[in-house]
């Protein structure tokens, strides 16, 4: 009879220590989640601006170049100018606006994309503490150590829901 009440005391000893650990756990993915949408927003918040200032800067670049060639007006002119035009061919052999552009979108169709997924691995860690936290009979143990699950990720504001804008 003692034995029994040992083994089951034990058991039910073992059972709160796995069930606290697998909280602990659960808390700690969580809050690595949480982190994981920080670094997505400060690499949005780093890339961005920086992307586009540099097509911009490409793009005023490639104008100026055009513009120079289409405002002449006599051969002597053209020729000059041309001089020039190859003078820059070489310092700058991929003036191409377009391609810049394309990759920009790329990359912040990518930086989205990779905030989105953070976002979404947050709400899953949110998803699996408070299904461990607030279940029958790990939510005992929950409750003696107060473990509280974080709030999902939502936005409030609806000017927050829509892309940064960029202006070229």
């Amino acid at each position: 009879m003692i034995t029994v009440a040992i083994t089951l005391l034990a058991a039910a000893g073992l059972w709160f220590l796995w069930t606290y650990n697998r909280l602990i756990k659960a808390r700690n993915q969580q809050a690595e989640a949480w982190s994981g949408v920080d670094v997505q927003l400060k690499k949005r918040a780093d890339l961005v601006p920086s992307l586009v200032e540099c097509v911009r800067g490409y793009t005023a670049h490639e104008s100026g170049v055009i513009l120079s060639a289409t405002r002449l007006r006599t051969p002597q002119e053209v020729v000059g100018e041309m001089k020039k035009l190859f003078a820059l061919a070489e310092a700058y052999p991929d003036l191409k606006a377009s391609e810049n552009f394309r990759t920009l979108t790329l990359q912040l169709v990518a930086i989205e994309d990779d905030l989105q997924y953070a976002r979404r691995y947050f709400n899953g860690s949110v998803r699996d503490f408070r299904n461990l936290a607030e279940s029958f009979p790990s939510n005992l143990v929950a409750g003696i150590f107060k473990f509280q699950p974080a709030e999902f990720f939502e936005i409030d504001n609806v000017i927050d829901r829509q892309n940064p804008p960029v202006k070229l």
